[in-house]
């Protein structure tokens, strides 16, 4: 757990740092406001209540969007082969770099999880792969298309199953 706190420090950018005071400034002034406005308990309560809410959320959301915007790509699945003298699977994509920005490297991941006719079901088993497999590109340039290739193994899955695939560049 603390090699994957301080990997996550590392990776932070300074757009993240930015963020993060103005979530921090957010926070302190919905409290001077509730301090202000003590005598009137809804309005003192209700921005204490704003506060706390942004302090919790604002940090999460924000990097969330934040990264969708600056490190916008596009992967798009090809072709997927199972072998059949081999316990693997092959997975072909492309992954399109649609920022304005370079990309130094991007971890490309393909997630294989069980199907089942059940929408509900197949929705959770999505969130827990049972198979997964990361790869990681060097240097996309703006608006480079690259194609890729992931071997996924050992695959000894019999049943029916998808594959999905996520990037997370920078």
């Amino acid at each position: 757990m603390k090699e994957k706190i301080t990997a996550f420090i590392d990776g932070l950018i300074p757009y993240d740092y930015a963020l993060f005071g103005a979530v921090f400034l957010l926070f302190i002034l919905f409290i001077i406001i509730a301090l202000m406005l003590r005598r009137k308990v809804i309005f003192s309560l209700f921005f204490i209540l704003l506060a706390f809410t942004t302090l919790l959320a604002g940090p999460t959301l924000g990097y969330i969007k934040l990264h969708e915007y600056l490190f916008k790509n596009s992967l798009t699945l090809t072709s997927q082969k199972r072998l059949h003298f081999s316990e693997a699977v092959i997975v072909y994509g492309t992954l399109t770099n649609e920022s304005k920005s370079y990309f130094k490297e991007c971890r490309i991941t393909a997630n294989a999880y069980a199907v089942t006719s059940n929408k509900y079901k197949n929705y959770l088993k999505k969130l827990k792969p049972f198979q997964k497999m990361s790869i990681v590109e060097k240097g996309i340039a703006v608006s480079e298309s690259r194609n890729f290739k992931i071997i996924v193994e050992p695959f000894t899955y019999s049943r029916d199953y998808n594959i999905s695939l996520g990037a997370d560049c920078k």
